[in-house]
C-alpha cells in the first residue's frame, strides 16, 4: 500500500517541489482519518506557477511536435508502472471501490496515447483565394492553460483536462480538488517529472477549501492565462465561465447531469438492468454521466423493477480498503447532506424507496425510489449519489419529454432491439452524448466529450480538444500581386 505522507513532496511549480508553511488535512472519506498533509498554497504560489508557466511556453510550443508526443508516450508508460500507487491513492484517498481505480488506470494511459497521436495531426489546411494569394489556417498553442479538476474520476477527470493541451503546445497550470489533492494532482506532477518534462510546462498547485477563491480566481482572472479547463458542478462552472468571458478568454467546462437511461418494451432485461445498475451506482454515482432517472415502458415496468431491484440489493456498501465493496463512502459531508435531503425530501412527499434508503457516516446504500414527482428535488436536481429514480412512461414522446425535464443535457442511454427506433429518438433528447444499448456512462479518450444546456461548454477529447485549446490564425502569401486603389 501507499505510503502517502512520504509522497507528499510539495507543490511542483518550475520542475521543483516546493513545500509550504501551511498544510490543510487530506481525509480518507471511508474513516475519517487523515491520510495526508498537503500545501495549503494561495495566490503568491498560484502567480508563481503561472508565470512559471508563461516563461516555459515559448521553448515548448516551438518543440517539434514528435518531441512533445514522446513525453506523453513516455508518462503513460510511467503511469503504467506505477498503476497500483494510483490505485492505492484513489481508494484511500477518494473512497473508490478497487475496480474503478483499475478501471482509471487503464484508462489514463490511453488519454496520454491519444494526445500524443494528436501531434502527428493536421493542425491547419489551405483555402482557396480570390486573389491568387496562398491562403492558410493554422492552429496555434494559446499559452499558459489553467487546469481545474474535480476529485470524483481524479485519473480520468485531470488527464483528459490538460494531455491535450499540453500536447498542442500550451502550458499548464493544475489544481487539484482539495479532496484529491494527491491522485488528481501531486501525483501528475510525479509521472510528468519522471517522463522527462521540460521544468516548467507543467505544474500542479494545491490548496485547502478554505483558499479555492484565491487560488481558483488568479488561475482565471491573471492576464497571463489564455485558457481554462474545469470539470466540476454547474454552480462553480457558470462561475469560472462567467470570469473567463469577461476577460475573454476560453473556457471549456464540463459540468453536471440529470441523466436518464430510458429502457423500450422490447429491451433485453438482462442488459437494461445491469446497465441501470452499473449507471446508477458505480462509484456511489457519483459521476456527472451517472444514471438518475430509470424510464421504463409501462408494459415491462413491474419485471424490470423486481428485476433491478434484485441486482443492485447485491452490491456491498462499506469502506472501500475491503475489496468486496463496491459502494464506498460518498467524498465529503456536504454530499452525504445534499443526497440525504434528496431522499427525505421524496419520502415525505409521497415518493417510495423499495432499495435502500439508509445512510449512516459518509455512506449511503444504493437506493431506489419509485412514485416520484417533479415537486421533489430528486427528480429536479443532480443527486451525485447512488439513488436512481424510476418512472413508468406511455410513448417515445413521453419518455424524450421526461428526459429533457432538466436544466442538464449531458448523456442519456437507450436499451431497445430497434436501433433506427433509438436514433430518431436520440435526435429529439436534449443531451450531448447518447448511447444506443448502453449506459449513460461512457467515455473514450478521443471522442467529443461534452453536453448541452446547463452541463457544459465545449468539448474535450481527440481532435476536439485541440481545436479547444488551440487559437486559430489565417496568413497568407500574396503572389498574384493584388491590386491597391490607385488613390494608395
Amino acid at each position: 500500500m501507499l505510503d502517502s505522507t512520504s509522497h507528499i513532496k510539495g507543490m511542483f511549480i518550475g520542475g521543483e517541489w516546493i513545500t509550504s508553511a501551511r498544510t490543510f488535512d487530506d481525509i480518507n472519506p471511508s474513516t475519517g482519518s487523515v491520510w495526508a498533509q498537503v500545501p495549503d498554497g494561495g495566490r503568491v504560489e498560484t502567480r508563481d506557477a503561472i508565470a512559471t508557466a508563461q516563461a516555459a511556453f515559448p521553448a515548448w510550443a516551438a518543440l517539434h511536435f514528435q518531441e512533445r508526443a514522446k513525453i506523453l508516450l513516455k508518462a503513460a508508460d510511467v503511469w503504467e508502472r506505477r498503476k497500483m500507487d494510483f490505485v492505492a491513492a484513489a481508494v484511500a484517498e477518494g473512497g473508490g471501490w478497487f475496480g474503478k481505480g483499475m478501471f482509471e488506470t487503464g484508462y489514463v494511459p490511453e488519454v496520454f496515447r491519444a494526445a500524443a497521436a494528436m501531434c502527428y495531426n493536421s493542425i491547419g489546411e489551405m483555402l482557396p483565394s480570390q486573389h491568387g494569394k496562398v491562403s492558410m489556417v493554422e492552429r496555434v498553442p494559446m499559452g499558459v492553460v489553467s487546469v481545474i479538476s474535480p476529485w470524483n474520476m481524479p485519473g480520468i477527470l485531470t488527464s483528459r483536462g490538460f494531455a491535450f493541451a499540453l500536447a498542442a503546445g500550451n502550458t499548464i497550470v493544475l489544481k487539484p480538488s482539495e479532496d484529491t489533492p494527491y491522485s488528481g494532482g501531486l501525483y501528475f506532477g510525479e509521472i510528468m517529472e519522471e517522463a522527462g518534462i521540460p521544468k516548467g510546462v507543467f505544474n500542479v498547485i494545491t490548496c485547502s477549501r478554505e483558499r479555492v477563491s484565491e487560488m481558483g480566481d488568479e488561475m482565471v482572472e491573471n492576464p497571463l492565462v489564455k485558457g481554462v479547463s474545469f470539470t466540476g458542478s454547474t454552480p462553480v462552472g457558470r462561475q469560472i465561465a462567467a470570469k473567463a468571458g469577461a476577460h475573454l478568454k476560453k473556457a471549456c467546462v464540463e459540468l453536471g447531469g440529470k441523466d436518464s437511461l430510458i429502457v423500450l418494451e422490447d429491451a433485453d432485461m438482462e442488459r437494461a438492468t445491469q446497465a441501470a445498475s452499473f449507471g446508477s451506482f458505480m462509484h456511489q454515482g457519483q459521476i456527472c454521466m451517472s444514471v438518475e432517472k430509470v424510464l421504463v415502458h409501462e408494459s415491462i415496468y413491474p419485471d424490470f423493477l423486481r428485476q433491478f431491484v434484485a441486482r443492485a440489493a447485491k452490491l456491498k456498501t462499506g469502506d472501500t480498503a475491503d475489496q468486496s465493496n463496491v459502494i464506498g463512502p460518498l467524498i465529503n459531508d456536504r454530499q452525504v447532506e445534499r443526497v440525504k435531503f434528496q431522499i427525505e425530501d421524496a419520502l415525505s412527499k409521497g415518493a417510495k424507496a423499495v432499495l435502500g434508503g439508509r445512510v449512516w457516516d459518509r455512506f449511503v446504500e444504493p437506493t431506489i425510489l419509485t412514485n416520484v414527482t417533479p415537486d421533489m428535488a430528486v427528480w429536479q436536481d443532480e443527486t451525485f449519489g447512488p439513488v436512481a429514480v424510476v418512472v413508468p412512461f406511455k410513448t417515445d414522446a413521453e419518455a424524450i419529454a421526461l428526459n429533457n425535464d432538466t436544466e442538464y443535457g449531458l448523456s442519456a442511454g437507450i436499451i431497445t432491439a430497434d436501433e433506427n427506433r433509438a436514433l430518431e429518438m436520440s435526435r429529439k433528447l436534449e443531451t450531448g452524448m447518447c448511447h444506443v444499448n448502453c449506459s449513460s456512462v461512457n467515455d473514450e479518450p478521443h471522442v467529443p466529450f461534452g453536453g448541452s444546456k446547463a452541463s457544459g461548454v465545449g468539448k474535450h477529447g481527440g481532435k476536439w480538444s485541440m481545436e479547444t485549446f488551440t487559437e486559430t490564425r489565417w496568413i497568407t502569401l500574396d503572389r498574384g500581386g493584388r491590386p491597391f486603389p490607385p488613390v494608395f
